[in-house]
Order: C-alpha cells, then structure tokens, then sequence
C-alpha cells in the first residue's frame, strides 16, 4: 500500500520572520520587494492578512489600501533555507524518500514507515506537531495514497491542518473541486478545459481519455490518471539529483529601460547569471526564453529552441536579446520594467556546445568559462562582470537578481 504525505510549511516567509520576531505574532504583515527600487509585489503573506483579503502578487500600494496598517518586511533569503534545511532534516528522521517542491513543501513516502511510527495520520501528526514544537512554525499535511491527492490534501486545511484523502473517500472530497485545484493545471490548461465545458475534477475523471489526451496532448492523459487515483509516480529520495526543467533570473530596474542599449545590458547581466547556474549544476539548455514586462505590467514572452545545447552566456544573452528587439519597440513611449532570462528543456553535460562541437572558438569560450567559474566560486559572483554591465545608462541593481530554478 502506498502512503504518500505532502506537507506544506503555513505563511512560510511570514513564519519565519514572525519566529524570528515574536512581537509580529497576530499582526497584518507582507513580505514584500522595496517600493523604492520598483520591487513593490507582495511575495507572502501572514494569516491575519490573508483573512483581509491580501494576496500574493498584488502590489504593495493595493495591499494598503486593504491595511493601512500593514507591516511591510523585505525577504530574507538566508534565514528561509535555515528553516528549510531544518524542516528538512525533521522529514528525513520518518523516511528517506523525502522529495522537495520548494523551500517549504515537499512528498513524503512513508509507506515503510508505518511499523515503526503508526498509522499514516499518526506519522502525519508527528511531524506536523514536531515542526510546531521544534521551530515554532506550523504545516499542513495531505494524507493519501497519490502524490496529486497528497498534495490536493495539504493545500485543502490551513493552517495547522491533516487530511486524509484516501481510496473510500477521494470521489467525495476530490471530484467536487474546482479543476484548477489539482496540481500541474495552469491557466492555458484551465482555459481549454473551460472550453471543453470541464470545471470539477469529476468532470476530467468522468471525460475520456482519449479526447483530454487528443485536445490537451500527453498532458490531458495524465490529468486523466490524476483525477482518477492512478497517479504512479514514485517520491525521490531526498539525497537523489535533481535536475529542474528550467533556470531563470530576472530583474525589475529602479528606471525606466527606454534604450536598446540599455536592455542588451541587462540581458547580458541576466545571461551571465543564468549561464554560471547552469554549469554549477552541469546543465545544458536546448532552449533559451525571455520574459518582459513594461511599466503598465504588461508581459511578453518568446522561446526559441536551439539545435545545440549550450552553457554559454554570449549564446544565451544573444538570443534573448534578439527576441526582444524584434519583438518590442523600446522608446519612452513604450519603456520596459522587468526583463527575466530564462533557459529550459535542460540535459547534462558540463562542455559549453555552441554552434559546432569542434570549433576552437568554443574551446576557447569554455576554457575562459571555467576560469570564470573558478574565481566566482572562491570571491562570490559579483567579483567579475563584463564590461556593458557597468554601463551607467540606466539604474538596475544588478546585486539583486530574483533567481529561479524550477
């Protein structure tokens, strides 16, 4: 019988800086970016503001008019993976097969957990109030016997919560759920699913297989099996290699970027970035991606395949670039906020490949690569930059590059 939790740390950011701060207990707080530098987006939030109506996402200013009393704190990325090595490292003591979803959630396999711990609610319940005890922050746990439903669990009662989803009951609990409930539906499936005239979970269960998979792809097979309990995807062991589908760094600039010039800095402080991840976790991308977002928070994004996987910063920063030129007319009336680059459909590897596998230029790109990669290593990122980063045109904290790894 398979036993999968899915546990989920509560308000984590707000948790976390509540713990470190107890007088912010039972107060209305954000955690959010600097209004002064154009950060201004609500990254989490605390329960209290949660019931008044704040979300994620929303602006500082919007949240405000919700709270004028509102307490704005800024992220603090050191102490958030404190906590999460130490939430960690309270799952593994239950079971090795500990998978993360982020910073603050994760799967749990406990299914050879039960003799020496009880009943799945009962290994739940041991983690919930050891976390509680141990760290001071709470988490919601889904109980079932799928990582979908486990996860469909979790997010059901907050916080401080367990739920059982279970073979008997999951028709019942699941099935009445709004569609976009269930994990991996996103807005583009959601919308074709609408279409469809498919709104509930029940409604994908009860939709054949064939047609979600003909309207959806590969994708509308799995949310079949999904809804249907037979999802059999295993949990990984926490020590096993991850290999994320996709590495992205952004920036949101303190000015307008109203030059051509301007934005190819950018880029190229961003690809450079994205570059020394990649060959940290000896990863090449098979696509490189760019998002961008002008100052009425309008997004446009491209994603161009390539033939060759690559590493290559000067690679990667060209094609965004190139899409972005060619995509958008950069002026002051029509001036850019935030430009993200991205890289995904990632592989191993850990030679830089660019146009030919045997071209000395590419040896030559590698060679310095390494060398790069060496001196960050040992003095910290910053240390070098290429030249058209220290360009003084516009005002960019190039410091503070918001980082993803999906």
């Amino acid at each position: 019988m398979n036993v999968i939790l899915h546990v989920d740390a509560n308000n984590f950011y707000a948790s976390v800086a509540i713990k470190n701060n107890p007088t912010l207990k039972g107060k209305p707080l954000i955690i959010c970016g600097d209004p002064e530098k154009r950060h201004g987006i609500v990254l989490a939030k605390s329960n209290e503001a949660k019931k008044l109506g704040i979300k994620t996402t929303q602006t500082i200013s919007e949240a405000k008019k919700i709270c004028k009393n509102l307490i704005c704190l800024p992220p603090d990325y050191q102490q958030y993976k404190k906590y999460s090595e130490m939430l960690f490292e309270i799952y593994k003591r239950f079971t090795p097969l500990v998978e993360s979803f982020g910073m603050d959630e994760c799967w749990l396999d406990v299914s050879g957990s039960i003799k020496l711990y009880g009943t799945p609610y009962e290994i739940a319940n041991q983690i919930r109030s050891t976390v509680k005890n141990e760290l001071g922050i709470t988490v919601s746990v889904g109980v079932s016997f799928t990582k979908t439903f486990a996860k469909l669990g979790s997010d059901l009662k907050k916080p401080d919560a367990i739920t059982v989803i279970d073979k008997s009951n999951y028709k019942q609990i699941a099935w009445n759920l709004p569609a976009d409930h269930m994990i991996y539906i996103g807005d583009s499936a959601k919308l074709k699913l609408k279409q469809m005239g498919i709104s509930t979970i029940g409604d994908i269960a009860q939709t054949s297989p064939i047609i979600l998979e003909r309207e959806l792809g590969k994708t509308g097979k799995k949310l079949y099996n999904y809804a249907n309990g037979m999802d059999d995807e295993k949990v990984g062991e926490y020590y096993a290699e991850h290999i994320p589908e996709s590495i992205s760094n952004g920036s949101t600039c303190e000015e307008d970027i109203i030059t051509e010039r301007a934005a190819k800095s950018i880029i190229y402080s961003l690809g450079e970035a994205v570059a020394f991840r990649l060959r940290k976790y000896g990863l090449l991308a098979n696509g490189i991606g760019v998002n961008v977002k002008n100052n009425e928070f309008e997004v446009f994004s491209r994603q161009t395949k390539i033939s060759v996987p690559t590493s290559d910063a000067g690679y990667i920063s060209r094609t965004a670039f190139e899409n972005v030129i060619k995509n958008c007319k950069i002026s002051k009336d029509n001036p850019l906020r935030t430009i993200t680059v991205c890289v995904y459909n990632l592989t191993k590897g850990d030679e830089i490949i660019q146009d030919f596998l045997f071209n000395s230029d590419t040896k030559k790109s590698a060679e310095v690569n390494r060398k790069l990669d060496t001196i960050r290593n040992k003095y910290g990122y910053s240390i070098l930059k290429k030249a058209i980063e220290l360009e003084e045109t516009f005002k960019c904290d190039h410091t503070r590059l918001d980082n993803t790894d999906e």
